[in-house]
């Protein structure tokens, strides 16, 4: 597929099974995520796998952020099931360093770049990712327990995985309706 057929036919895939990326595939997917753009070579991204028991290590914390945030049972235990969504779950981090020139916004812009990027690198080869966010994402004690600094900031979740159904048929934009003219 090339590149422009690519971004033209990105799409979410939310039920993904086994296999996940792996190996020279993973690597690509990273490697991807390491080209996203960086005003000042400042290189702003962490990226945390979690996969086969790490699924449910990040789980564990996932819970225990919904659970000091004072949210019900229920979602609680959601929290704790959800990276079991998907064979690999790849933890985007905006690592933002104090600069002159680059602001705190443009680093974690790079660094959700940096999970466009390793999406399409996933479907570029076959696999399947959905990019997922919440409020737990926000959670300082999660950044904690993950090892994050202060500045820090999580910036998603990415999910991958080999598509388990047709991703969803992708509904058509009108391109007037989101460009205008200066």
């Amino acid at each position: 597929m090339d590149a422009l057929t690519l971004l033209l036919q990105r799409n979410s895939v939310a039920q993904l099974q086994a296999p996940a990326p792996e190996g020279e595939a993973l690597e690509r997917i990273l490697q991807a995520g390491l080209r996203s753009p960086d005003h000042g070579g400042l290189t702003p991204w962490l990226f945390l796998l979690a996969q086969g028991e790490g699924l449910s290590r990040l789980g564990e914390q996932l819970a225990l952020s919904a659970q000091t945030l004072g949210e019900s049972d229920e979602a609680v235990a959601k929290a704790r099931q959800a990276p079991q969504r998907a064979p690999l779950v790849i933890t985007v981090v905006a690592r933002v360093q104090p600069h002159d020139k680059v602001p705190r916004l443009e680093q974690e812009l790079s660094a959700g770049c940096a999970v466009m990027a390793m999406q399409m690198a996933a479907q570029a080869q076959g696999f399947g990712g959905i990019w997922r966010s919440g409020g737990l994402m926000f959670d300082r004690g999660l950044h904690e327990r993950l090892g994050l600094g202060e500045q820090d900031q999580i910036v998603g979740f990415l999910y991958l995985g080999t598509p388990a159904a047709e991703p969803k048929r992708l509904r058509p934009l009108a391109l007037e309706s989101f460009v205008r003219s200066l």
